[in-house]
């Protein structure tokens, strides 16, 4: 029975069966997550629209993100409170697929990042993210928070640009030639509705600040084009085509429906079919969605942990991301994972279990199925907006900005090489320069710690008097690859005006190849001099290095002893 339960637990999901299986659920605790679920499934639809428009495919597919993913995920993940859906780290990333691929290159790369997932979840390398430094992280949310922004310029100001360039230094010019071409009735909706995102939350009120935003610059943009000045909506954008033929505006008010994602069209893309010529050509954007939407769910579980003070399963979470993200894009879900803001909203709102996250999805369905024709009057300029107020929290400015005033010079550096790197070319390239750097300025650092010291007349450390050809020598730091080749240079110099060199190593936690190779080269130099070695104090991994490279006491040349005083007085003057 408990190898059965332990299966039934591990098949809905670690925090699906801690928080309704193994905790008393109620009728109380199903009362606040109905309430949970209905507040963020509200806050949801809005946002799941603007973030599958700003990553480049209509929005109706960022609610069958939501809907299908975020339930899946509720019910299979690890962290309780998470609510998964589009989210705007994604932007950057999809953007790009999108334009190259069209939808069906983006699905594909979708269920792709999704096995890679549920292979990260089965290698148990849940616990892995939190090796990358804070600097690289700050520094691509940050970038990506930048080029979200800049692409929300464009419906802002209701700017005529015929195609987007590629590049970020391109994009910059487009949007700056098409200047003259701003909208002032678009840009009067952007700028009322950005300014009720900013000002509503110094009511205190319950209510999200970009409800109310979106609604009056729903409401100003009807009374422009009513007037006669248009302002472009998703009615006037997006169109969808029923199965009878006939053309709909805006967003198809049906239930998401299955279809093979590299059989899937949009826009001006064909159905791409399925080749492993284009499983190679998307399986390094693949693999940038999975390492993304882990690090975006697993910080995301982190700080729900601090606001709750329950524990997540980092392996759990991966394999409901992975799951998720495999199933949603047969239904056009397009990447998903857990948003921090949205996962906040639904602690703060009362939730109890991942019910209230599956309550969520429910939401956003009768949304789709019964709002379809008044969400096609949302207004890009207001759709813009929400999207720059999005991109700022997601950059976390005041976190950078204190990290560059009072962090170590290395950290800042990483920090900024990520944030131009996710800027002017892309994330992937960052994340991977900048995990690099991190580690290497990280062992530089290190290196720089591991200290040699002579102690021959240290009386602290050596109470009687000792030969005047020996040397005490007290390493202390770690001997690696990095650090050991400049420490035992020093040592072999001063083993040119001694005969015996005696290495106290009390202070050695590490030992590494590199450090071994440089110890054997010391022996060799000292073999050639007919001097000798004396090693004291070792811990336990130098020891057991030493032992699985079979180096042993060579009399003459090699001696080990446990403590610097058996050495000092057994040794042979």
């Amino acid at each position: 029975m408990p190898h059965k339960a332990h299966l039934f637990s591990l098949s809905l999901g670690h925090a699906f069966s801690e928080a309704c299986i193994k905790e008393k659920y109620n009728l109380k605790r199903l009362g606040k997550d109905l309430l949970a679920g209905i507040s963020v499934g509200i806050i949801a639809i809005p946002l799941a629209m603007a973030l599958a428009i700003a990553s480049g495919v209509p929005p109706q597919y960022g609610l069958y993100t939501a809907i299908i993913g975020g339930f899946i995920i509720s019910l299979t993940g690890g962290s309780r409170y998470s609510i998964s859906g589009p989210t705007a780290a994604f932007v950057v990333l999809l953007y790009p697929i999108a334009q190259e691929f069209g939808l069906a290159g983006l699905l594909m790369a979708t269920v792709m990042s999704g096995v890679i997932l549920v292979i990260m979840s089965l290698l148990k390398l849940g616990r892995l993210i939190q090796y990358i430094p804070e600097p690289v992280t700050l520094g691509f949310t940050a970038g990506i928070g930048v080029v979200i922004a800049t692409l929300q310029l464009k419906d802002f100001f209701g700017l005529t640009i015929a195609e987007m360039p590629e590049h970020y230094i391109d994009k910059l010019g487009a949007l700056a030639d098409a200047m003259p071409t701003m909208g002032s009735a678009s840009t009067s909706v952007a700028l009322a509705t950005f300014a009720v995102m900013l000002l509503w939350p110094k009511l205190k009120t319950p209510i999200p600040a970009h409800l109310p935003a979106i609604i009056i610059g729903s409401f100003l943009a009807l009374w422009f084009n009513q007037d006669g000045t248009v302002v472009e909506t998703i009615g006037t954008r997006f169109s969808y085509t029923l199965a009878d033929g006939s053309i709909g505006m805006g967003i198809p008010p049906l239930m998401p429906s299955f279809e093979l994602p590299w059989l899937q069209d949009c826009a001006n893309h064909q159905a791409l079919g399925f080749s492993w010529s284009m499983v190679q050509a998307l399986l390094p954007s693949a693999f940038a969605i999975a390492m993304l939407g882990a690090i975006e769910s697993l910080l995301c579980a982190v700080v729900l942990d601090g606001m709750t003070g329950k524990r997540h399963s980092a392996n759990s979470e991966l394999l409901g991301q992975g799951i998720g993200n495999i199933i949603a894009p047969f239904f056009g879900g397009i990447p998903a994972t857990a948003a921090i803001a949205r996962s906040a909203a639904n602690v703060k709102a009362g939730a109890q279990s991942p019910i209230a996250g599956m309550i969520h999805s429910i939401v956003l369905l009768l949304g789709l199925l019964l709002l379809a024709n008044i969400l096609a009057y949302l207004p890009m300029p207001a759709m813009a907006a929400l999207l720059l107020v999005v991109a700022w929290n997601m950059s976390e400015a005041p976190k950078a900005v204190h990290l560059i005033k009072s962090a170590p010079k290395s950290d800042v550096i990483v920090f900024l090489t990520c944030f131009s790197l996710t800027v002017i070319f892309d994330m992937v390239i960052a994340i991977t320069v900048g995990i690099v750097l991190a580690a290497l300025l990280f062992m530089k650092e290190i290196a720089e710690m591991t200290r040699l010291y002579d102690i021959s007349q240290n009386r602290r450390h050596i109470d009687r008097d000792i030969p005047q050809h020996w040397s005490v020598l007290k390493v202390n730091g770690p001997l690696f690859f990095a650090a050991a080749d400049s420490i035992f240079s020093e040592i072999t110099l001063l083993a040119k005006e001694r005969q015996t060199i005696v290495i106290y190593m009390d202070g050695v936690s590490i030992l590494d190849a590199g450090g071994l190779a440089s110890l054997t080269k010391l022996l060799e130099h000292l073999k050639a001099k007919q001097s000798e070695l004396v090693i004291t104090d070792l811990q336990f991994q130098p020891i057991r290095t030493l032992a699985r490279a079979k180096i042993q006491p060579i009399d003459g040349l090699l001696h080990f002893y446990p403590t610097l005083s058996d050495a000092l007085e057994k040794h042979p003057h």
